[in-house]
């Protein structure tokens, strides 16, 4: 079994092509130094764990490069994905602060680049009424309404109705990389898809067939680009 691989960085925090993203943008010049003279950079290879439900964080992660998803283990033995996470976003941190153990297991979608700092490096950025501080707070807000929001949404939408979200959202996390080659392509396992919408794997290659038919989608491969991302949308809320 292969492992993850440390790889030297010569980029600051600061000028990571993902920075304008993360919450690190916050952070004044001495702690961007203190975050660039303690982080380990790794490369992660598709299917490598950054961390399992159950276990207790160390530090926290922050997404160079790649996509990582967000999973727990459900009663039935699948995986209910949680989100898909992408450069700029940071991994762990709710988990860090609370001092709880991860609820959920992290995992790379593709080959990966994260930047990992440790516990103590970490904490010492959250002085209160710092910048960095109240963007953390907000964006703990923010996720936890999203979460909520996400968990109704799925209980009263269809599957067609989730589906459709579902790829305009990972159109947007899959953008961040891709906007300049002008096509977005979203590289997703189908199992992996239908355990973020809730359905079996079955019904989701049948819808995505319905929406190449209806010329909302293109499929290479494993591969989807979205082709109508605005009668996705009315896909999405009707």
């Amino acid at each position: 079994m292969s492992h993850p691989t440390t790889v030297e960085s010569q980029t600051s925090c600061e000028f990571c092509k993902s920075h304008h993203r993360s919450l690190f943008k916050s952070l004044d010049q001495a702690d961007v130094d203190r975050v660039d003279a303690n982080r380990t950079c790794t490369k992660y290879k598709k299917g490598q764990v950054l961390f399992h439900e159950g276990t207790r964080p160390m530090g926290v992660f922050c997404v160079n490069a790649g996509r990582i998803k967000v999973f727990r283990i459900g009663l039935d033995g699948k995986e209910q994905i949680i989100k898909v996470s992408g450069g700029g976003d940071l991994l762990g941190y709710k988990s860090l602060i609370s001092d709880q153990l991860y609820g959920l297991t992290a995992e790379a979608i593709d080959d990966c680049i994260l930047c990992f700092i440790p516990k103590e490096d970490f904490l010492s950025l959250l002085r209160p009424g710092s910048n960095f501080y109240m963007d953390l707070l907000q964006a703990v807000c923010r996720e936890t309404g999203a979460l909520s929001s996400k968990m109704t949404e799925m209980a009263q939408r269809s599957v067609r109705q989730r589906l459709a979200l579902a790829l305009l959202m990972l159109k947007d996390t899959y953008g961040l990389e891709q906007e300049e080659s002008g096509e977005i392509e979203i590289n997703l396992t189908r199992e992996d898809l239908a355990n973020l919408i809730g359905t079996a794997t079955e019904s989701l290659i049948r819808l995505l067939n319905d929406f190449k038919k209806e010329g909302l989608i293109e499929t290479t491969g494993r591969k989807i680009r979205v082709l109508n991302s605005e009668k996705l949308l009315q896909v999405s809320i009707r």
